[in-house]
C-alpha cells in the first residue's frame, strides 16, 4: 500500500505553466502526466500535483514550500528564479508569479539559531534581511 503524501496547487488554468516553470528551475525535475485538468510533475524528486480548477481559491502565505540551501549561489539561484515576475518579502520568503510561497533558507541556520549566545544576533540580522547573505549571517 503505497500512502504518499504530496501537495495539490490550485491554480486557475496555469498548471501546465507552473509545472513547467518549476521544473526549468529545480533540477531532477520533471512533468510525469499532463492532462487538461490536472498536471503532476517532481520536482529534486518530491511529487506535485497541479490542478486546473478555475478562480475560486488564492494562495496565500499560510502554505508556504521551504527550500534549504548548503551554499549562497543556491539561494542566489532560488531567490532570483522564483521571484521573476513575482515578490519579494522579509526573511526569505518570497512569491513567485503564481502567488506560491516560498522559503529559501540556508541550511546553516538552524545551526546558527541553536548556538544561545549567537541566536539572537543572527535573527538580528536576518530580520533586516530579503534574500538571506549566508556571509553577513556568520559574521552576526
Amino acid at each position: 500500500m503505497n500512502n504518499s503524501i504530496f501537495p495539490c496547487l490550485w491554480f486557475d488554468g496555469q498548471a501546465k505553466a507552473a509545472a513547467d516553470f518549476y521544473c526549468s528551475i529545480f533540477k531532477d525535475s520533471k512533468i510525469t502526466a499532463d492532462t487538461p485538468m490536472v498536471v503532476t510533475f517532481e520536482l529534486n524528486g518530491n511529487k506535485f500535483m497541479g490542478l486546473n480548477g478555475g478562480p475560486n481559491f488564492k494562495f496565500n502565505e499560510a502554505v508556504s514550500f521551504v527550500v534549504n540551501c548548503e551554499t549562497q549561489d543556491e539561494i542566489d539561484h532560488y531567490w532570483t528564479k522564483l521571484t521573476e515576475g513575482g515578490e519579494e518579502s522579509m526573511c526569505g520568503w518570497l512569491k513567485d508569479k503564481f502567488g506560491i510561497s516560498w522559503q529559501i533558507v540556508p541550511t546553516i541556520l538552524s545551526q546558527l539559531m541553536s548556538d544561545p549566545e549567537k541566536a539572537p544576533k543572527v535573527m538580528q540580522a536576518f530580520m533586516k534581511m530579503k534574500k538571506f547573505d549566508i556571509e553577513a549571517l556568520l559574521k552576526a
